[in-house]
């Protein structure tokens, strides 16, 4: 009689703290579930991105970092392998767009990892009042530096070949340390809105 009763009571306790998880995510299973809670994951790290550079904590450099880790480790390859065509089996976010737009979502999957990437090494670059710290204005000194030589080789007839090569160095880890860490969260956010925007379907 004891034994069904502590077996009545575990039961009861499991659907108590299972429900909730189930109910969030509408009882998807699968590798649903499992894109689902990789989400969950990168949203948490952005609420707490967007608490260090909105101002409502003080600013720390290591939870940036430690943020930016886990959207670049969730991002790229590792995201878009969890989104096989069709799966739209039960409970999904996902619209149709992400197979008949594949390119776009790939492109926009590693872009975030290259962003993240960028950010965790950017997030030195920020004074106490959240200016530009030194190391971006040379970034930017640099920038300046390559425009001009590309104003150069483009007399020469080698624009197109710099033109390429320049923007990939802009859309790369690299680039993206040198700029202050704002914009480069700004980057981040827009990216993930432009995703959510064209692939993902509201909440209702």
């Amino acid at each position: 009689m004891k034994t069904n009763t502590v077996v009545a009571v575990a039961l009861s306790l499991l659907v108590t703290f299972a429900a909730p998880a189930a109910l969030a995510h509408g009882g998807a299973t699968g590798i649903v579930k499992e894109r689902m809670d990789l989400m969950d994951s990168m949203k948490e790290s952005m609420k707490t991105l967007k608490a260090n550079f909105k101002g409502d904590v003080t600013y720390d450099a290591d939870a940036v970092r430690q943020a930016a880790l886990v959207i670049r480790d969730a991002a790229g390859e590792r995201m878009t392998r969890l989104f096989p065509e069709g799966s739209v089996q039960g409970h999904t976010e996902a619209k149709p767009e992400i197979w008949q737009e594949w390119q776009r979502f790939d492109q926009l999957a590693n872009r975030l990892r290259v962003i993240s990437q960028g950010l965790h090494d950017a997030a030195d670059n920020r004074s106490a009042g959240g200016q530009m710290a030194s190391g971006a204005m040379m970034g930017q000194d640099s920038m300046m530096g390559q425009g001009a030589m590309m104003g150069q080789h483009s007399m020469m007839g080698q624009g197109s070949m710099m033109g390429e090569q320049m923007n990939t160095m802009m859309d790369s880890p690299e680039h993206y340390a040198q700029m202050p860490a704002d914009g480069v969260f700004k980057m981040l956010s827009d990216n993930c809105s432009s995703c959510h925007t064209r692939f993902r379907k509201e909440d209702k």
